[in-house]
């Protein structure tokens, strides 16, 4: 049990100097005995509401230096704190606000939320046993207009769909990786990094591209660059929703469209997904 979307904003001030963290806060807790469950005794039960003021306090008291440590502290504190306390699960995820720039010059107490993804990470503990802490990027929207296809796949009586070999790329992508067992990492720097990885990935050279044959060869290319150049990242979760656009048909109106308005397909839509490790985190 637990309490979810505790929504707050955190302040920070640094002389005139300001900076913000916007979060939404799950916390859910396993307590020693079901008695609660099984018998109505709610002697061991700590209310939802007292979850909910904790998270507040430790904002308020040690502040946000990044969401992974957050995650850390809300749960070392109800290990600590609460020996009824079997096992915890913390989920942390930022509204994308960023700094405001005028002519190049940033502002020093006024931001933009700038909707490139969302930072969350997760962290979980049993008692007894190792802190173990999760982070991603959601609602990612990426898009590339040439060098993708999709040709050569199975066809039956059933097969409407033609081959392309030259199509829009686009969908909104969901990454969860995993640290394993928890060290002292500069988690900011390591998800600002994969966040590149995946850009790169997804995008190749900026001068010319990197063909993609599908969705699915992408999500594996952006696992294993990510896998090659992170590597405190002991497992990669990617999923990519795909957006389909269709060419609008101008015969009618006299006109030649040569893919220069198109019209996005709401639904239905596809979904990859792929789940890549280190063979050595597996075996253990």
């Amino acid at each position: 049990y637990g309490k979810n979307s505790i929504k707050f904003l955190r302040l920070h001030r640094e002389g005139k100097k300001h900076f913000v963290k916007e979060v939404e806060v799950c916390t859910h807790l396993r307590l020693t005995s079901p008695q609660e469950y099984l018998e109505g005794n709610n002697s061991l039960v700590i209310p939802t509401d007292t979850i909910k003021n904790i998270v507040l306090v430790l904002a308020k008291k040690n502040g946000i230096s990044s969401l992974e440590q957050f995650a850390i502290d809300i749960c070392n504190h109800f290990m600590t704190t609460f020996c009824q306390v079997a096992y915890v699960k913390t989920y942390v995820q930022e509204v994308p606000w960023q700094r405001l720039h005028e002519d190049g010059v940033p502002h020093i107490h006024s931001f933009i939320c700038v909707p490139d993804g969302i930072r969350f990470c997760e962290a979980e503990q049993c008692r007894n046993g190792p802190l173990i802490v999760f982070a991603g990027i959601k609602d990612l929207k990426l898009m590339k207009t040439t060098q993708s296809g999709f040709e050569g796949f199975y066809k039956n009586e059933h097969t409407t769909l033609p081959e392309r070999h030259d199509r829009i790329l686009c969908g909104e992508l969901f990454c969860k990786w995993s640290y394993g067992e928890c060290k002292d990492f500069d988690f900011d720097c390591i998800w600002k990094k994969i966040r590149e990885c995946i850009l790169e990935a997804f995008a190749g050279p900026p001068d010319c591209g990197e063909y993609s044959p599908s969705y699915q060869k992408t999500i594996n290319c952006i696992q294993m660059l990510v896998l090659s150049r992170v590597s405190q990242v002991q497992v990669i979760e990617v999923v990519l929703n795909n957006t389909f656009y269709n060419v609008v048909d101008m015969k009618n109106l006299g006109l030649t469209n040569d893919k220069e308005v198109l019209i996005p397909v709401e639904a239905p839509y596809g979904s990859c997904a792929c789940t890549l490790g280190r063979k050595k985190f597996f075996e253990a």
